[in-house]
């Protein structure tokens, strides 16, 4: 989802970054518990990734499941962006 359309109410306080290799993506952590609650993806650094089981069920209305090749990621990538518009 774009940048503009995420909105963290609480809880920055617990939050840890962690990145690796390009240094693009930046996951982010629960310092307690552990979970990665949602990151900004290196297919799209103007956007975040939200993991689902982090939202409160009486929020969410539809989810959709779009299966992508991550073993070629290079290759398949830009797929990826057209899924954060």
């Amino acid at each position: 989802m774009p940048k503009s359309r995420f909105s963290l109410l609480q809880g920055t306080e617990f939050l840890t970054a962690y990145t690796f290799n390009t240094g693009v993506a930046q996951h982010l952590f629960c310092k307690m518990c552990g979970i990665k609650s949602f990151y900004v993806p290196r297919s799209n650094p103007d956007g975040y990734s939200v993991n689902v089981r982090c939202l409160e069920p009486v929020t969410i209305t539809n989810v959709t499941v779009t299966p992508f090749n991550g073993r070629n990621w290079e290759t398949h990538g830009a797929e990826l962006a057209q899924l954060f518009k």
